[in-house]
């Protein structure tokens, strides 16, 4: 018995001495290959640019364009001012969150919202919070057409595009699966040369296909990384609990863009196909009369029966 542990200690501090030389080096390496932080809106926008890829995807570009991932921060335009929202309803008041003026906000602080409506944010530093937050005030208060335009398109550069799907977020499984590469732009099976200056070859990322990938955003529920968890939505979780145990087996991809015929647009509401998919609705009527006093003589009055039958994979509404 002392004979093995202590060959399992020999092992184990063998281990440990390949771990001390091991893990600075491949940090270094790591941080070696970041490219430098964005200090700018417009060096972030530039570092996520898509329309590169408009040149040889002109109509999946077009759909994308159309879509709500294309203003992931402007929104409907709904989504800026509820950012705005959570910083001063939220981390303004929270006693530890160490931001009580604009000047003080910080990438993290931001997270709440970026995490899904702006992953690349991590790639920026503190100065380009501060900058979307003081974007989003001027757009608010701006009456001049011209200037409220120049705003808006602004806050639009960044968005979630073609290289935060991609490349970005394109890789679930790092261990098994490499991690994204800087040059790489990833598709579900291709593999070999791309035609682009910053993305000169394609590999693969099995999981662009699975409601894995979209659960990346569209989740289980609070983000735990986060110092301060939290998420507005939850598609993925009702879809892998509730859908999924049903013996329902198909995929967001499959519905959001292969049966909708939406492709890269995605969004359901916009598509009346995809709400006849979603749901069944019955409406049964009838008029009575109702005499409710000689005073009044008679009244009609309308009894209306309504039937929701949600067919989707996951709760309705949400976000």
């Amino acid at each position: 018995m002392a004979k093995g542990f202590k060959g399992l200690r020999c092992l184990l501090a063998s281990a440990c001495i390949a771990g001390a030389f091991a893990v600075p080096v491949y940090a270094a390496i790591n941080e070696a290959n970041q490219p430098a932080k964005a200090k700018t809106i417009a060096e972030l926008a530039s570092m996520y640019d898509s329309s590169s890829c408009k040149e040889c995807h002109p109509d999946v570009y077009d759909q994308w364009q159309n879509s709500l991932h294309a203003k992931s921060i402007l929104g409907t335009p709904r989504t800026a001012p509820t950012i705005l929202t959570a910083i001063d309803k939220g981390v303004k008041n929270f006693p530890y969150s160490g931001v009580k003026e604009d000047k003080d906000l910080q990438v993290k602080h931001l997270m709440i919202c970026a995490k899904c409506h702006l992953p690349q944010l991590e790639d920026a530093t503190d100065d380009v919070a501060k900058e979307i937050v003081s974007t989003i005030r001027a757009w608010q208060k701006e009456e001049d057409t011209a200037k409220l335009k120049d705003l808006e398109g602004k806050i639009t550069s960044l968005n979630i595009g073609c290289t935060v799907c991609h490349n970005q977020k394109a890789i679930i499984h790092k261990w098994a699966d490499g991690f994204p590469q800087s040059d790489t732009i990833y598709s579900t099976s291709k593999t070999g040369a791309h035609d682009d200056a910053k993305f000169n070859k394609m590999g693969k990322a099995p999981a662009l296909k699975e409601s894995i990938f979209c659960g990346q955003c569209h989740g289980l529920g609070p983000n735990f990384e986060l110092e301060h968890p939290s998420q507005c939505a939850t598609l993925y979780g009702s879809y892998l609990y509730a859908y999924v145990p049903e013996g329902g087996h198909e995929t967001c991809q499959d519905c959001h863009m292969k049966k909708s015929g939406l492709g890269h647009d995605m969004q359901a509401y916009r598509s009346e196909k995809m709400r006849k998919m979603s749901m069944d609705v019955e409406v049964d009527g009838r008029a009575l009369y109702w005499r409710k006093n000689k005073a009044d003589g008679v009244l009609p009055l309308g009894v209306v029966n309504v039937e929701i039958m949600n067919k989707t994979g996951h709760v309705v509404p949400d976000g």
